[in-house]
């Protein structure tokens, strides 16, 4: 028997169901569902030939594959890296000028293939560049805004020493490399991109006044700290004009919950900019490495289920046409119905609900549930984390089958036995990742568990 997410009262799906319109490219999403972005660090990474790494794989395809049986209207891919060096993690889907290839671009038409191969959902790359978030192990010193340090550890892995961007390095090369990332997946046939914005990369970087203590004018004022992520907009919007259709998004923190980082009121004031440059949507969440904000940090937010309910009402109220997506905390019909009734959102963002049940959507509008599958881990970021990633690498081992469904090999970890050799696992898995760490290792992939 599943163990679901108990719910407070039965509602309807129907306002789940509705379309919406994005209001620059015109592009219409079936519904108000978003597959959120997922790390996976499956991509191929062969280190000593940078040009064969970053690859999307027929596995990754799979799981695509799938997920347009989920009954998405969005979907959005894993990060994919615009810096052949600058990753979130070695397995990273990569596009850079400086590595491509026309067995790279064939890879990514058969990825884009993937994302609509089931349904008439839109599909989105999401663009980013981790900066100083980039692993000691892959760059000892990794660019950013300034040259503030970030002390926190990851999968064991520390992080260098940043420089800071000249002016020149962000017009010729940031800039540059996310408009050449955009341009690459619209021609392999994506219908758009989301930039990355959020949880303390690069570009969150500028906007956030912890990481960003520059004079010139891309530091200081609200103004300043948002200027690079319009002028990537409006360098994306050269190369793909929006007759196109193609849609631009962007991912954006509500609040960062740390000292001197991004507050609710300056999200209010870039959000406000997004809309009048022309942004389709805008994707909110929150937190970062240094302060984890995916779960849940006081009870009001408990009873409103979305992680950052309240700072997304808050922007959303001052907006009058872009769309905004709310992802992080949704578990129950009754809380995604609600936040949309109450002016917190216009769609949903899921993510870690959707790896143990990849068409949660399609059962949720056809009325056959009302709540995720229960994850007794959700309050520890950790090793819910790691379910998810490996429930995302079960999901790729096999390719889509019409008689065995999409979440065929996908583990349940409420099973009590499944549960603890998971557990067992991952404490040596741990273990194996601090030690590759510290011998300078790059570390790659996931927790890979069969059931």
């Amino acid at each position: 028997m599943v163990h679901r997410v108990p719910v407070q009262e039965t509602v309807s799906p129907a306002k789940l169901a509705e379309p919406i319109t994005f209001p620059t490219s015109n592009r219409i999403a079936k519904n108000r569902f978003m597959k959120a972005a997922l790390t996976e660090r499956v991509a191929t990474w062969i280190p000593d030939d940078r040009k064969k790494c970053g690859f999307p794989t027929t596995d990754l395809c799979n799981m695509y594959e799938k997920l347009t049986h989920g009954g998405f209207g969005v979907l959005l891919s894993g990060n994919i890296a615009v810096d052949a060096n600058h990753l979130e993690s070695a397995g990273n889907v990569i596009i850079h000028h400086s590595i491509d290839s026309p067995e790279r671009r064939e890879a990514f038409k058969c990825y884009a293939a993937a994302f609509k191969a089931g349904s008439d959902n839109l599909a989105i790359a999401q663009l980013s560049n981790a900066g100083r978030q980039t692993p000691r192990a892959l760059v000892e010193h990794p660019i950013s805004a300034s040259d503030v340090q970030l002390l926190a550890m990851r999968r064991g892995c520390g992080y260098g020493k940043p420089r800071a961007l000249t002016i020149e390095e962000i017009h010729k090369t940031v800039v540059h490399d996310f408009a050449y990332a955009a341009k690459y997946v619209y021609d392999s046939g994506f219908d758009g991109v989301q930039i990355h914005s959020a949880h303390g990369y690069l570009l969150a970087q500028f906007v956030s006044e912890t990481t960003n203590k520059r004079t010139d004018q891309y530091g200081g004022s609200l103004k300043n700290r948002n200027r690079l992520n319009l002028e990537i907009y409006e360098a994306i919007r050269r190369l793909i004009p929006v007759e196109t259709g193609f849609i631009v998004g962007i991912k954006m923190n509500s609040k960062e919950f740390q000292v001197d980082g991004l507050e609710c009121d300056d999200a209010v004031y870039m959000c406000k900019e997004y809309e009048r440059i022309g942004f389709d949507f805008i994707e909110l969440s929150g937190g970062t490495i240094e302060k984890v904000a995916f779960q849940h940090l006081s009870e009001s937010t408990i009873s409103r289920e979305a992680f950052f309910f309240e700072f997304s009402a808050k922007i959303k109220a001052v907006l009058t046409t872009i769309i905004v997506y709310l992802t992080g905390g949704f578990r129950t019909v009754h809380g995604m119905v609600k936040a949309i009734e109450q002016g917190a959102c216009d769609g949903i963002g899921l993510g870690r609900p959707i790896t143990a049940e990849i068409d949660l959507p399609a059962k949720i509008l056809s009325g056959e549930v009302q709540s995720a599958i229960l994850n007794p881990y959700d309050q520890d970021y950790n090793i819910s984390s790691n379910v998810s990633s490996t429930q995302m690498w079960q999901a790729q081992q096999t390719p889509y089958n019409t008689e065995k469904g999409v979440n065929v090999g996908i583990m349940d970890i409420n099973d009590e036995e499944t549960a603890e050799k998971y557990k067992a696992e991952l404490v040596k898995y741990n273990a194996k990742c601090f030690e590759l760490s510290q011998a300078g290792v790059p570390i790659k992939g996931v927790l890979e568990f069969q059931v």
